[in-house]
């Protein structure tokens, strides 16, 4: 077994021994990790995020007062709203999406699920005025509040030296991501094998798993994992066979009308959460171009095992479940059509189940130890 794990390692350039997980000086903020990139214009500190965390759970920025961003990215939920299929805004509301994790959100090169926003600050834009998320109907409502409340008019002095209309939704933006930009998670028992060294730290089964992620299962493909770090996300966009299954026939005619419209990024926020074929479209709302059809963001791999359900449409319920669709060539069922737009990386793996158990123990060993508890509970829903 070391051989074949030791040929996946050095094929994809990876170490064959456990390496630090940055140089000296550059210590990420937790083990395999990374520094957390900072935006030149919305450097970090205590007060700024202390403030993005106050507005990221204020519920009076929603229409009914009820829905706050922590609603769909609970703290106790690993920042997801685990287990709901499908995100919950005002009144019960559903949009087409399950909730992505904001853990080490602050590494990826863009926001949602089909990339529509380029960073953190424009993704915190958009629900307020989605309305099947806070409902609002535009931002005054929200600059209003901060403009007059005296906590946040205190806040924002201290922050930004704004007061009053010099306060704009740049600053309220700005302060959440900055929070956001904290909610990172490494440290997991893979970190400590891989990176920390310890070969105590998987079972033998996870580093089965391992050489299955490395090798036969291709999935470092698009779950990259590199020499000193690991986000398991190549940040780009896969037509991985879910969802746009379902509306094969439909995609055409479907596709026409999206191009006809020209919609607005901000059109596309609202159609995207409020249709749901519209929604399978993925990335092609986005920009337009047909190889894009019905891809979506590689999601990170960290901490998975305790945001079920998986996949865009949170169709998938459990690990197990996402590792026979990918065994399958890109189909749930097996037998099922292969829809005309799937990646082209997206083939039958012919794995055993006893493979398939050792793949799944091994993503399981991806999970920190903040979310060690939440993630053994939602194995056993």
């Amino acid at each position: 077994m070391k051989r074949f794990l030791l040929l996946g390692i050095l094929c994809l350039g990876l170490p064959m021994t456990a390496t630090p997980a940055a140089t000296a000086g550059e210590a990420g903020p937790s083990l395999g990790l990374p520094p957390v990139p900072i935006p030149a214009d919305n450097l970090q500190t205590p007060d700024k995020i202390a403030l993005g965390d106050k507005l990221f759970h204020d519920k009076r920025f929603s229409k009914t007062g009820e829905v706050s961003c922590s609603t769909c990215h609970d703290n106790d939920k690993a920042f997801t709203d685990s287990p709901l299929r499908f995100s919950e805004g005002i009144n019960k509301l559903n949009g087409t999406r399950n909730a992505p994790t904001v853990v080490n959100a602050a590494y990826f090169g863009t926001q949602f699920w089909d990339g529509r926003s380029p960073d953190l600050e424009d993704q915190a834009l958009h629900p307020f005025v989605n309305p099947v998320e806070m409902g609002l109907p535009d931002h005054e409502p929200i600059l209003a509040l901060v403009r007059e409340d005296p906590e946040y008019v205190e806040a924002f002095g201290k922050v930004f030296g704004k007061h009053g209309a010099e306060i704009t939704m740049v600053e309220v933006t700005d302060a959440i991501a900055a929070f956001e930009r904290t909610i990172v998670a490494g440290d997991s028992p893979f970190d400590r094998y891989y990176y920390g060294g310890d070969s105590a730290a998987l079972t033998p089964s996870q580093i089965r798993g391992f050489d299955l992620f490395a090798n036969k299962g291709r999935c470092l493909s698009c779950h990259v994992l590199e020499q000193t770090q690991g986000i398991f996300t190549d940040s780009r966009f896969h037509n991985i066979g879910v969802g746009i299954n379902d509306i094969q026939s439909d995609v055409p005619e479907l596709a026409h009308e999206f191009l006809q419209a020209e919609a607005t990024l901000s059109e596309v926020d609202v159609e995207v959460l409020t249709d749901p074929k519209t929604s399978e479209l993925g990335r092609f709302a986005v920009t337009r171009k047909f190889d894009d059809l019905g891809a979506f963001k590689t999601p990170t791999l960290r901490n998975v095992a305790a945001t079920a359900p998986y996949m865009h449409d949170g169709s998938i319920k459990t690990l197990r479940e996402v590792v026979v669709h990918y065994n399958n060539g890109g189909v749930t069922n097996e037998g099922d059509p292969v829809n005309d737009f799937l990646s082209g990386g997206i083939k039958p793996l012919n794995l055993t189940e006893s493979e398939i158990d050792d793949l799944v123990a091994f993503m399981e060993a991806l999970t920190s130890p903040q979310f060690t508890e939440l993630a053994a509970k939602t194995g056993t829903e």
